[in-house]
């Protein structure tokens, strides 16, 4: 093993401690609030958390089995297919976390604009409350198709395991920002993704939809006409709420109207456009 590989293994690893650190971090500051809720008695939704908690646990445990490298192995024929190659170094991890971030801000608002997508993205919106668990809200189906988003990367030279590790870095950031417990940043607000900023996102009023796609840094939003600041009070959930705790059906509510959709079309090409078309 060369120098170079040994390097790169340790900047590797130097990464992957990140990503443990900043799990345990999210999941200490949780914990906090909803100890911090207990005690000040705001209102929440508890059905809504538990639910929610549950949808984690069923998220962790297939993250951690099969569907923890399918990404990985879905990449691979473009790593060994395309003839670049990118080091993994200090300022290259850099560039992969911002290749990372503006691969989020397109792989997040194309599942705001198709139906098939949205089926899958819509669990994460559907909670009408906003505090630290709806970030656990998360669809189980998304490792099924998500790392397809990074075969640019790949494509340009980044190693898989980089640019998965990029892109869970900048999904792992995103959790402390659901929440109500910290206000408006000033000058923080106008450049990264904070709790105004993303409570704007999870917003159902008319001015707040489809606003404020990216993961760490504003600038995407800005640069694409999807930035919106956070002026009147913001409510939570969708447009047509699911009003149900059940985690299956909070899982599956979307596929489930895609389905009736489907039976009462008695097209093919208007079948595919209800599962494929845009919102």
């Amino acid at each position: 093993m060369s120098i170079e590989d040994l390097t790169s293994l340790f900047e590797l690893h130097d990464m992957m401690l990140v990503v443990a650190g900043l799990f345990l971090f999210n999941l200490a500051i949780t914990g906090f609030e909803i100890v911090l809720d207990l005690v000040t008695r705001k209102e929440r939704r508890w059905k809504d958390t538990v639910a929610n908690c549950f949808i984690f646990c069923a998220h962790q445990i297939l993250g951690l089995t099969a569907l923890a490298s399918l990404g990985f192995i879905g990449l691979l024929p473009f790593y060994y297919l395309t003839p670049l190659t990118i080091p993994m170094t200090l300022f290259t991890w850099v560039l992969a976390f911002l290749a990372a971030d503006l691969t989020y801000y397109w792989m997040h608002r194309l599942e705001h604009e198709h139906r098939i997508l949205w089926a899958v993205h819509s669990v994460h919106h559907s909670s009408e409350d906003y505090n630290l668990t709806v970030a656990f809200r998360l669809s189980i189906v998304e490792f099924i198709f998500e790392w397809a988003f990074l075969i640019p990367m790949i494509l340009i030279g980044f190693n898989p395991f980089q640019a998965l590790v990029a892109l869970i870095i900048v999904a792992q950031y995103q959790h402390w920002i659901h929440t109500e417990r910290v206000g408006k940043l000033g000058w923080l607000d106008e450049h990264f993704n904070t709790p105004s900023v993303h409570r704007v996102h999870h917003g159902s009023n008319r001015q707040y939809l489809d606003k404020n796609y990216g993961g760490v840094l504003m600038v995407w939003d800005k640069m694409f006409g999807t930035f919106e600041r956070e002026n009147e009070k913001v409510v939570y959930g969708l447009t047509r709420n699911i009003h149900t705790n059940n985690p299956i059906k909070i899982t599956f509510f979307e596929f489930t109207r895609i389905w009736k959709e489907v039976r009462r079309c008695s097209s093919f090409k208007g079948r595919l456009k209800i599962i494929f078309g845009s919102l």
